[in-house]
């Protein structure tokens, strides 16, 4: 009778030597997202990430804010391009500008990476992304898990997720109790679809209109992929700096339901905020993906981000300092709306009047 070999790890699909290499080689730029409070601490590789609570100390009462996300299926875009190093800037941003809406100051985020097959210098291309967003959100990255899925996943699918932190004085909390009559809806403007309802963009420009990632698009002046690709704008440090400057009452981060859902999650009982759609054009893309897919207005500004990905509600006599401070750092804005008493017949937010061509 002939032996059969004995079952291993390896021959189940799962390369441990191959995770222990991806750690090494991510390990150069973890280390380049170190705050204070966490440099010397266990490093990568423990099993807990730490983080040295006694920072907090110079807060009077703080209040931990926590977040977590992933990035949808713009991984896919991702893996058909062979590009790894900027999808973990949109996981960044995904976390850590939710984070930073109520006022909090990001700290330390933790990332979950889901192969089917660990290819080391892939996942550390994926982690030097992340990395680099921790570092665009002053926030450290304090550890992670790459776990390897054969059979459930292809050799060459991902799937990425990640949990922040952050803290804030209780008495600087900011939110839908500060909004006030009267106050200016500030725009700050997205550097493309984001990380959100590209299950509609795939359908469409693929499915629908049987575009390629590698076809040049005269409209956005580049190749499909190469705007698909884009990664997401992290607004934490603006927003930061932001309300230091301004006296903020709340911020709406623009993700998953469009611009009014999302605004309407911060608007109180009783107020009304409004927008209008002619004080901007939103990007190519979307008026892509909208004629290509015959896609109505309302269903398109439910599902993207159409050209806004923060906003900051400010009182009238702060929007000059607030719109000056956002200059200064290079972010695009502009007053979008107001806030207004609800009416009969309204809801927390609402876009009026056509986009700006």
């Amino acid at each position: 009778m002939s032996e059969t070999p004995g079952a291993s790890y390896a021959s189940a699909g799962v390369d441990i030597e191959a995770g222990d290499r991806a750690v090494e080689l991510m390990k150069e730029w973890v280390k380049k997202t170190q705050r204070p409070e966490v440099a010397g601490l266990g490093g990568l590789g423990g099993f807990a990430g730490l983080f040295d609570a006694s920072a907090l100390k110079r807060f009077e009462r703080p209040l931990l804010a926590s977040a977590t996300d992933g990035v949808g299926t713009k991984v896919d875009i991702a893996r058909q391009m062979g590009v790894y190093d900027t999808i973990g800037h949109d996981l960044v941003a995904m976390v850590m500008d939710d984070i930073v809406v109520c006022g909090a100051e990001p700290l330390f985020m933790t990332d979950y990476i889901c192969v089917g097959k660990v290819h080391p210098e892939r996942v550390a291309s994926i982690v030097k992304g992340i990395a680099e967003g921790c570092v665009l959100a002053g926030c450290s990255l304090v550890g992670g898990e790459t776990a390897e899925h054969p059979g459930l996943l292809g050799p060459d699918d991902f799937d990425v997720a990640g949990a922040g932190t952050g803290a804030v004085e209780a008495d600087r909390l900011l939110g839908p109790d500060r909004i006030r009559t009267g106050d200016a809806v500030i725009a700050m403007a997205s550097s493309g679809l984001h990380s959100n309802g590209y299950s509609l963009v795939r359908h469409v420009l693929f499915d629908r209109a049987h575009l390629s990632l590698d076809q040049h698009v005269e409209e956005l002046g580049r190749t499909l992929g190469e705007e698909l690709l884009e990664p997401t704008k992290i607004y934490s440090l603006d927003c930061l700096a932001l309300t230091r400057t301004t006296d903020v009452h709340a911020y709406s981060h623009i993700t998953g339901g469009g611009l009014a859902a999302n605004l309407a999650r911060v608007i109180p009982d009783g107020l009304h905020a409004t927008v209008d759609r002619s004080t901007w054009a939103p990007g190519a893309i979307f008026d892509l993906v909208g004629t290509l897919g015959s896609v109505e207005r309302l269903e398109l500004e439910k599902t993207l981000n159409m050209g806004v990905g923060m906003i900051a509600i400010v009182p009238q006599d702060g929007v000059d300092s607030a719109l000056a401070t956002l200059a200064d750092r290079g972010v695009d804005s502009w007053v979008a709306g107001e806030i207004t008493e609800r009416g009969e017949h309204t809801t927390g937010a609402a876009l009026t009047g056509d986009y700006a061509k």
